[in-house]
């Protein structure tokens, strides 16, 4: 209840103040809200390349994305920082293009001018659990916040995507049309391709860690659970891991960004927490197996055609809490197992069926071909209706 008060006192304010702004000219500029900042950074990068035109970086309270400020105007979009939160509302407000990256309230009372595009890179290359309209939870909500989401969805003018799943996913999370469709591929995947972006990364990480070397590279990177926000819980044994697996791996352990954690300072040689690295892509150039659950992270680790683990120990209770998709054991690219002991059987037995993971990427990704980011802007820089017709066809 309190939180619902707070929530519409906060997008009062914010519809009069975008209101006044929006009496204001309208420039030719991008005007970005980035949270998790990857999608937004490829897209920007590669519209700066073909474009001259401004682009303003807003950057929220959780964006951990490290944005070059010679190279863009950053703004915070935080509350904490009422001038620079009032700046960002001037740009939203007057601002040609919005490119955005998750769910936002204030979209709600926006109500940007007819003639500026609402562009959703969302942070993820497909779904495993329900969310948005299909989100299992929003029984319980009031009807003034699915009122809300409602209005958030309205806002978008098109959602990119990187297959025809998830454009279907879009149609019914968020109540999209097919022409509303972007089929320009993941920004953020263009990496995948970069083999000298990979030899890169690795070079970092093993001058940073020499121990790394010659080692094969498994991530454990697991979704949030939303009773563990503020205290994740570590399920893998990483004592049997390290008995059977260290003479030829290291583990790198990645939680969600919006989970707060300690990783216990044992085993050096072997456990490496890489929460650091920013772009998760980046970190999958150089991963030789993924162990992952309910999140995101395999439908562009599909890319690389590489074996992947989903560690579900929870499944039975997480299809109650957060709605897994219907047939989650026969749908993921790798074995689904429920204990470290599983995990360690899987790896030595190399239990993994490459002609699925294959399957899978053309499933999950059939736009995103390594000129994503390239294509968006093309599209964003076209006023011919035409070709954006072509883009989203």
């Amino acid at each position: 209840m309190v939180k619902e008060l707070f929530i519409a006192i906060y997008l009062f304010v914010f519809r009069i103040v975008f209101s006044l702004f929006k009496l204001l000219p309208q420039k030719k500029k991008t005007v970005c809200v980035a949270s998790f900042g990857d999608n937004i950074f490829y897209s920007v990068d590669a519209l700066r390349s073909i474009s001259d035109e401004e682009i303003i970086i807003l950057k929220d309270a959780s964006c951990r994305y490290p944005f070059d400020a010679s190279e863009y105007t950053l703004l915070a979009f935080d509350l904490k920082q009422p001038f620079s939160f009032l700046k960002s509302m001037y740009h939203l407000a007057t601002g040609s293009t919005i490119l955005i990256d998750t769910y936002h309230p204030f979209l709600s009372v926006t109500n940007f001018k007819t003639s500026t595009v609402c562009i959703q890179l969302w942070h993820a290359a497909g779904a495993i659990k329900h969310f948005g309209l299909m989100d299992p939870t929003n029984e319980y909500r009031s009807d003034k916040a699915i009122e809300r989401f409602k209005n958030v969805y309205d806002s978008f003018t098109y959602a990119v995507v990187g297959s025809e799943n998830m454009a279907d996913t879009f149609k019914d999370s968020f109540g999209l049309t097919d022409s509303q469709i972007l089929r320009t591929g993941i920004p953020r995947s263009d990496v995948l391709f970069d083999n000298k972006k990979k030899q890169e990364v690795y070079k970092k990480i093993v001058q940073e860690n020499p121990w790394v070397a010659d080692k094969k590279v498994i991530l454990y990177a697991p979704t949030f659970r939303n009773d563990q926000l503020s205290n994740f819980q570590l399920q893998l044994n990483i004592e049997q891991l390290y008995a059977a697996l260290s003479d030829e791996y290291v583990l790198f352990i990645k939680p969600h960004p919006a989970v707060s954690y300690e990783i216990k300072d044992m085993f050096k040689e072997f456990v490496l927490d890489v929460s650091s690295f920013y772009d998760t892509n980046e970190l999958l150039l150089v991963t030789d197996i993924l162990i992952s659950d309910y999140s995101s992270i395999p439908f562009e680790f599909a890319i690389l055609e590489k074996p992947m683990i989903f560690f579900a120990y929870d499944m039975d209770e997480y299809k109650v809490t957060s709605g897994l998709i219907d047939n989650y054991e026969n749908q993921m690219p790798g074995p689904v197992v429920f204990s470290t002991e599983a995990i360690i059987s899987s790896i030595r037995e190399k239990n993994f069926n490459y002609k699925d993971i294959k399957e899978f990427a053309k499933r999950y990704n059939a736009y995103s071909d390594g000129s994503a980011s390239l294509n968006l802007a093309k599209f964003l820089t076209e006023t011919d209706e035409r070709q954006k017709e072509k883009v989203s066809i």
